[in-house]
C-alpha cells in the first residue's frame, strides 16, 4: 500500500505545482489579452478544439426544419445584412473596419455559408465567448434564427447584385414575423 500512497502523492504534489505555476502566471498579468495581439499557437489550437466539440455535442440533437423556403431566405438575407456581414461578410463585401479589429478572425461565411445547418443554428442562437459571437437568442426567436441559416446555406452561390437585392426585400419582409425580444424561456431551450 506504501508505493501506492506515495504515486498518489507525488501526483497530487505535481497537480498542485501545475495550478500554483498557472495561478501565477494569470496573476502576473503575463498574457497578453489585447485583441491586437494573436494568441499562441497551443492556446489557440486548444480552444479550437473545445469550440468545435462543444458545437458538434450540442447541436447534434437539433431538428432540422425545411430551410430551402425562399420567404426564409429573403428574411435572413435582411437579418444577416443588418447583424452578421460587419463580421462575416457578404457577397460583394471583401473586408470590413469592425472585422479588421477582432481576434479571433470571425469565419467568412461568404465563402462557404452552413456547412451543418445544425452547428450553424446553435452558433447563431447561443454565440461564442470570448469571440465577439453574440447569442441572438437571447433577442430573436428561433423562426427568426433559422432564417439567418436558410440564407446562409443560400449565400455562397449569390452574386452581390443577388444579395443586395436580397437583403433589401429581407429588410422588408423581416416584420412578417415576429421575432423581437420574445422572452427568456425560448431563448434558453438546449
Amino acid at each position: 500500500m506504501k508505493p501506492f500512497a506515495r504515486i498518489v502523492g507525488v501526483i497530487v504534489a505535481a497537480v498542485a505545482l501545475v495550478v500554483i505555476v498557472a495561478a501565477i502566471y494569470v496573476w502576473s498579468g503575463a498574457y497578453n489579452v489585447g485583441a491586437d495581439d494573436p494568441h499562441t499557437r497551443m492556446f489557440s489550437s486548444l480552444m479550437e478544439t473545445a469550440r468545435d466539440r462543444s458545437i458538434e455535442v450540442r447541436s447534434a440533437s437539433i431538428s432540422l426544419p425545411k430551410l430551402d423556403d425562399p420567404g426564409m431566405v429573403a428574411r435572413g438575407a435582411g437579418s444577416y445584412s443588418e447583424m452578421c456581414a460587419g463580421c462575416h461578410l457578404a457577397p460583394g463585401i471583401d473586408e470590413s473596419e469592425l472585422r479588421a479589429g477582432l481576434n479571433p478572425q470571425p469565419p467568412k461565411l461568404v465563402e462557404y455559408g452552413a456547412e451543418d445547418p445544425r452547428e450553424a443554428f446553435w452558433i447563431v442562437k447561443h454565440g461564442i465567448k470570448m469571440t465577439a459571437m453574440p447569442a441572438w437568442g437571447i433577442s430573436h426567436d428561433d423562426a427568426a434564427l433559422w432564417d439567418i441559416v436558410a440564407f446562409l446555406r443560400a449565400m455562397p452561390k449569390m452574386s452581390s447584385a443577388q444579395y443586395e437585392q436580397l437583403a433589401r426585400a429581407g429588410g422588408e419582409h423581416d416584420d412578417e414575423r415576429p421575432h423581437h425580444m420574445h422572452g427568456a424561456t425560448a431563448a434558453h431551450q438546449h
